[in-house]
């Protein structure tokens, strides 16, 4: 095996990278990594993109930033091994990213045949959606579900059970 290959291998393995995160002038999020040969030394990405593995189950273990061409470029395990000025830079970048308003309540729905008007709480604040159909609640696990709207946006139910009464029993009616 050639060092490149395997440099390139220890880099992406690396449990705590060392890097910084930021915006350029246009808006765009910039990587500077460190060189692990030579820790003077940084290189730039531009154009970086942070995703998560898991963010529904495990919204804060998992965090990939990849190139712009979708390369891996560093993996983090969990927010907490990330310094403070590193994790408020990735969460900054994932809130950018992620549009997944979590629904709260529902006050009413328009009817019990599909497509119907559903008056909602979330956690950006009181919306309707339009449920085209009934395939359009899917169930992630016994208590979490994502409903998607007509217009392709996705609502999260994170714990179906805390949800009140009155919620629960008008989602009871499309199941």
């Amino acid at each position: 095996m050639n060092t490149e290959i395997i440099n390139s291998y220890t880099h992406q393995i690396n449990p705590s990278p060392s890097f910084a995160l930021h915006k350029n002038s246009m808006g765009k999020w910039v990587l500077m990594l460190e060189d692990q040969l030579d820790p003077s030394n940084h290189q730039a990405y531009e154009e970086v993109v942070v995703v998560r593995a898991f963010p529904i189950e495990a919204p804060n273990a998992g965090i990939s930033i990849l190139s712009s061409d979708a390369r891996e470029l560093v993996w983090i395990e969990t927010l907490e091994s990330l310094s403070d000025a590193q994790r408020a830079s990735l969460e900054e970048a994932l809130r950018e990213r992620e549009f997944m308003p979590e629904i709260l309540k529902l006050d009413k729905v328009s009817g019990f045949t599909t497509p119907c008007i559903w008056h909602i709480q979330t956690s950006r604040g009181p919306t309707e959606l339009e449920l085209k159909g009934e395939e359009d609640i899917k169930r992630l696990s016994g208590k979490t579900l994502i409903v998607s709207d007509r217009y392709g946006v996705q609502f999260l139910i994170k714990d179906l059970p805390l949800l009140d009464r009155h919620s629960r029993k008008l989602l009871d009616r499309f199941f």
